[in-house]
Order: C-alpha cells, then sequence, then structure tokens
C-alpha cells in the first residue's frame, strides 16, 4: 500500500492455482502444470492478471521462480518481481514493471491453519517496504509484506469460510486469521510482529462485521469494541471472494491494511467454474 494510502498492489505467485477452474477440472493431480502471477492493482486504472500456465511456463532455484514471462528473484537483501502479464477481459491491455520489496524484518514462523496441518502459513516478511512501477500509471512507494501459504489439501474441502488482515501499527503489526472449518469448528489466530521480528499470539479485539461486497459476500475483521470498520480501496471483488483495504481500530490505534474474505462455500458450487474461466484463461504451452 502506498504512503498516502492511496494505491495498493496485490501479487500472488501461485503453483497449483487454488482458483483456477483449470486445475480444479484436472483433478488437481498436477500443481506444476497449474501455475500463474496473480497481479491486482487499484484505482480508474486498475488491471487484474491470473493466466493459468502449463509446466513448461515454471522454473524454479534457490532463489528465482519463473511463470512465464514473470519472474520473483530474491537477491539475497530484496525480492524483485518482474512482471510481464495481460489484463484479463475486458481490461485485455499488458501489465508490467517491476515491485521491488525489501523487508524490515524476517521471521520463520510456520502456523497450522488446520489441526493436522495441511494447510500452513508462514509470514516471511510481515514488515517490509515496497517500490512500484508498473504499467497503467502505478508509480508509488509503500510498505508492504511478504507471506505464503502451503496446502496438500483444496481450500475448500477444508474450509467454508475465512478472513485474514494484516495491520500496521506504530511499533509492530498485526495479523489475524479467522476461519470456519467445514467440520463445525473454529480457527482463530491473532499474531503480533514485533518491529525486532519477534513473534507471538496475541489477544484479539472482537470479530466485527462490515460491509458486504458488491457480491454480497460477508466481510468480518478484528476492530475495538465499539469501531466499525470500512473499506478504504478495492483490489478485486468477486462472487466468492474480497480483497480491499480496510480501516478498522485495535488497542485505540487507527490503522489501515489489507484484507480478504473468502467464501469457500460459494466457491465450491459447479457453476462457479465456469465463470471463472472468463477472467482466467489458460496458456498451456509456453517456449
Amino acid at each position: 500500500m502506498s504512503d498516502d494510502g492511496g494505491q495498493a498492489v496485490s501479487l500472488i505467485a501461485f503453483i497449483g492455482s487454488v482458483f483456477s477452474p483449470w486445475y480444479a477440472w484436472s483433478g488437481r493431480r498436477e500443481p506444476q502444470n497449474h501455475c500463474c502471477l496473480n497481479v491486482v492493482t487499484t484505482g480508474l486504472n486498475g488491471r487484474f492478471t491470473m493466466t493459468d500456465r502449463g509446466r513448461g511456463a515454471l522454473g524454479q532455484s534457490r532463489d528465482r521462480l519463473q511463470i512465464g514471462p514473470s519472474s520473483m528473484h530474491w537477491t539475497g537483501q530484496e525480492l524483485v518481481i518482474e512482471v510481464n502479464e495481460w489484463g484479463a477481459p475486458p481490461m485485455v491491455t499488458p501489465v508490467r514493471g517491476r515491485v521491488v520489496l525489501t523487508p524490515r524484518v524476517m521471521t520463520g514462523t510456520e502456523v497450522w491453519l488446520t489441526p493436522d496441518g495441511a494447510h500452513l502459513w508462514r509470514p516471511f516478511a510481515p514488515i517490509a517496504d515496497i517500490e512500484v512501477t508498473l504499467s497503467q500509471g502505478h508509480s508509488w512507494r509503500g510498505h508492504g509484506y511478504f507471506d505464503a501459504n502451503f496446502g496438500t489439501r483444496a481450500l475448500e474441502a477444508d474450509f467454508s469460510f475465512w478472513t485474514w488482515g494484516r495491520y500496521p501499527l506504530r511499533d509492530r503489526v498485526m495479523c489475524f486469521y479467522d476461519a470456519e472449518l467445514r467440520d463445525g469448528r473454529h480457527f482463530d489466530l491473532a499474531v503480533e510482529i514485533g518491529g525486532d521480528g519477534t513473534v507471538g499470539r496475541s489477544e484479539a479485539p472482537p470479530r466485527t462485521r462490515f460491509a458486504r461486497n458488491p457480491w454480497l459476500v460477508r466481510r468480518e475483521t478484528r476492530a475495538d469494541q465499539g469501531f466499525r470498520p470500512r473499506r478504504k480501496l478495492s483490489l478485486l471483488e468477486a462472487p466468492f471472494y474480497s480483497r480491499s483495504v480496510v480501516e478498522t481500530r485495535i488497542d485505540g490505534e487507527t490503522t489501515v491494511g489489507m484484507h480478504e474474505a473468502l467464501d469457500l462455500t460459494r466457491f465450491r458450487s459447479p457453476l462457479m467454474k465456469p465463470l471463472l474461466a472468463v477472467r482466467v484463461p489458460r496458456r498451456a504451452g509456453w517456449p
């Protein structure tokens, strides 16, 4: 997110693209054959990219991830993301440029999101600086983070709904995971990361609902008693998903951070996959 709070970007590299209809239709047997770089930018010139690419587009080494014409490279001090994608319909235009993320702290924390460890979350660099230079006029500096999720089962096999949020405070960052599992259990996690990189569980303020997205996806996050969170910027609104910049209040401090809400009951609907195929084109071959 930019320092002035006016722009934001989200980039997710997938090996086994969990939201790809092509990966679901394949039976999810070969994740390396369904990889992509998802890029979302905000505003009137915002773009969304999510091309499902085949095995030939994937290149991996210790410090580099190549997905077709785009890549991520760890220099030892920075994560450099080279973007060379095309926007999804109806905005089919090039999305090109570079994002450089410089961690302020790094962690080795790993969190199990299910009791058997089938789904993991790793906040590698929860406090970082970013520099964005992308097409459509997105050129700014701000703050960000770098994390990763890993799983051995489809998300919709284990979860019905979840929300996640990452909120910077004066001297630390708070991350919240609130999930409803399909078996009726709940997973509620509040993680506090200090400016020195220390990580620990924390007491979370109450779960608080705020305005649904345009597709009526339920949205909630953590907020001090009596404070109603609100969306500041929208990155992606879908029938089963919302990613946005949200303002909330934690321990008396008003903060603006990244938030997502994911309705996996809706995502499981067989009607959702053909709709997604329009926005997630498949390019199996790559030279």
